[in-house]
């Protein structure tokens, strides 16, 4: 049976697990939102923590911590980071809207690992007037917002992005000789190479990117210091500062103190604007990954082009099937970002006056995303892009009897004859340089000049 101990708030007394490292103010959070049993991420508590290590150490410096006290919150708050005491923040996703049962779960929880490392010295931590010093839940929320996407995609997106994009070029380097059937609407359109085709991928990917560096000095800029509502109150002069300085010491990011801190405490622009870059990015991803089952498709009823690597048997009834299941599973997780951006875009609307009352959900869906996202790109990589196949005689079958090879004769011979000579091609399912030999007095050989597919591709010629 589970024993217990009392703990008491400013509301009174209640029972919490005797084994658990927080005290009244979680708990009551834990009973009043039986909601969906998911908790915030662990990268937000990690970044709620390392503020709270970074004022630890802000108010010691200041004169308004005891060291020994502001070191045993520090290095509570590194436990916390590591990921060590993760089964100690149970507070769900859907709970109240600044963010403060987390805040305080955070709080008691240092203060109590804290308390215990100055048990010696008979020292008790308090989680208000100690761990949350010079702070409020209304800045310490956005602000962790902030801070966890900015590390999640430092550390886990942009590295991921940057795999993707290598892998797609070293794959397109190596397949710079395969001419293919362009396609518009579905439709057979003029050629390309495969590593064309592969180029936009990578650009597409490339612009993502860019677009994260840009947005990184923004969501860097900090509302820590705002406290309650912007105002600074009960923090002391030259906090805000002092806390940037921190934390930017601690994350080697370039954090600074945003511009005004009161939008940065009642406005969501920032996460509002990430999320938007990470539905662009999924969309690219949805892209690419139907391109790549649209190639893949057949073996012999479908494109064909390619044969991505088979990972698992596709069907429990059908014997030999093999699904892109990569790709499959990347387009939903674009899906779910798409998702989970239109709830951060709602969220983000809900600053009224002077805070935002949907920050957790911000958090957990602007988090899962970059997460999502960061394993997609290594998954679509290394299980479907670094070695899938190609299908070269599929590809030059379809080339050879492409009629819309026949726009290249337009100048030649005009709109009009080239697509009756189209239409013949069709018909008759031949070569289109057959059907052009027989329509025009052009010379074989200049037609196979001019209906060449390499040299439509605007490809350097292979010497």
């Amino acid at each position: 049976m589970t024993s217990y101990r009392e703990e008491t708030d400013s509301l009174g007394t209640l029972k919490v697990p005797a084994d658990a490292l927080y005290q009244a103010q979680t708990q009551r959070a834990v009973d009043n939102f039986p909601i969906s049993g998911i908790p915030m991420p662990q990268a937000f508590i990690a970044a709620v923590a390392l503020i709270k290590q970074a004022a630890a150490h802000v108010n010691c410096r200041l004169g308004l911590l005891d060291q020994d006290v502001a070191v045993a919150i520090e290095r509570a708050a590194e436990d916390v980071r590591s990921g060590r005491h993760h089964r100690q923040f149970p507070v769900d996703v859907f709970q109240t809207g600044s963010g403060t049962s987390t805040n305080m779960n955070v709080n008691e929880v240092l203060a109590t690992l804290a308390s215990r490392e100055l048990e010696a010295k008979r020292l008790r931590i308090h989680a208000n007037d100690q761990v949350n010093m010079g702070q409020s839940s209304n800045d310490v929320i956005p602000s962790a917002i902030q801070l966890a996407a900015a590390i999640a995609l430092k550390e886990q997106l942009a590295p991921a992005l940057d795999h993707l994009v290598s892998t797609i070029e070293r794959k397109g380097e190596s397949l710079d000789d395969v001419v293919k059937t362009g396609r518009t609407h579905l439709m057979d359109a003029m050629p390309l190479t495969l590593a064309q085709e592969l180029s936009a991928w990578s650009a597409q990917l490339l612009a993502a990117r860019e677009r994260f560096a840009e947005i990184l000095p923004r969501l860097c800029a900090l509302p820590q210091g705002g406290t309650a509502i912007g105002t600074g109150v009960n923090a002391p002069g030259g906090f805000a500062e002092a806390m940037a300085a921190e934390v930017s010491a601690l994350t080697a990011l370039p954090v600074t103190t945003a511009a005004n801190l009161f939008a940065g405490i009642s406005s969501q622009d920032c996460a509002v604007e990430l999320s938007g870059q990470l539905r662009v990015l999924a969309v690219s991803l949805m892209k690419i990954s139907n391109d790549l089952r649209w190639m893949n498709s057949g073996p012999l009823a479908g494109l064909g082009e390619i044969e991505l690597q088979a990972l698992q048997p596709g069907s429990s009834i059908m014997p030999g099937k093999v699904n892109p299941v990569i790709p499959e599973a990347v387009a939903m997780v674009a899906a779910q970002v798409m998702g989970n951006d239109a709830t951060i875009a709602i969220a983000g609307q809900s600053g009224n006056f002077q805070l935002n009352t949907m920050l957790p959900v911000i958090a957990y869906n602007l988090l899962q995303s970059i997460a999502l996202l960061a394993n997609s790109c290594r998954l679509l990589a290394d299980k479907a892009i670094a070695g899938f196949a190609v299908n070269t005689a599929r590809l030059e079958q379809s080339l050879a009897m492409n009629p819309i090879l026949v726009t290249a004769l337009n100048p030649v011979i005009g709109y009009q004859k080239a697509a009756d000579i189209a239409k013949a091609a069709y018909r008759q399912g031949r070569p289109i340089v057959e059907v052009a030999a027989e329509m025009t007095d052009l010379d074989r050989s200049e037609l196979e000049d001019l209906l060449d597919p390499r040299k439509l591709t605007g490809a350097v010629p292979s010497p």
